[in-house]
């Protein structure tokens, strides 16, 4: 039986070899002066959990098959390391997550990805995320990310409920 829940502290090195396993499918759409092996360093992901980041896994019958975090920064929710394993991927795995984390925030959500990666940005529209206008996407991208001005300027912001403007 399949379901989602929260991520415990030992499963660690599972959400690390998700996160690394998804991230191929974006080897050639992030610039390469941005992608590097593995995609997220052990310590990354160890920094991403104490900066605030709730990882909710999906169980697929006693092992994680893909896992999605929630971030409260602020005043918005974030997406944070939307992942599926790529055998599993296509089979509801990450739509049951975003259902689910939909389900736990009242606040406006964001999620940024690679404006270059397609697929991805087809997955949110689908869940009622859509995009920040290309004049006022740098604002949320420099207020609730810390991320390099690089990937600031090849990363899209895509917003649920749609920001105003």
């Amino acid at each position: 039986m399949s379901h989602i829940r929260l991520c415990r502290d030992d499963e660690r090195d599972a959400i690390f070899r998700i996160v690394n396993a998804a991230a191929e499918a974006y080897r050639h759409v992030i610039p390469a002066d941005r992608w590097h092996e593995p995609y997220m360093l052990a310590a990354e992901l160890e920094h991403e959990i104490a900066s605030g980041v709730v990882f909710w896994g999906y169980d697929g019958d006693g092992a994680l098959a893909g896992v999605m975090g929630i971030q409260a920064v602020r005043d918005v929710d974030l997406i944070r390391h939307a992942c599926v394993l790529p055998d599993r991927q296509g089979r509801g795995v990450g739509s049951a997550l975003m259902r689910h984390l939909r389900g736990l925030s009242t606040r406006q959500m964001l999620v940024g990805t690679w404006a270059a990666a397609a697929w991805a940005i087809r997955f949110y529209e689908r869940h009622g995320f859509a995009h920040v206008s290309p004049q006022t996407r740098d604002r949320p991208l420099h207020t609730y990310w810390s991320i390099p001005e690089r990937q600031v300027e090849t990363s899209i912001v895509l917003a649920n409920p749609p920001l105003p403007g």
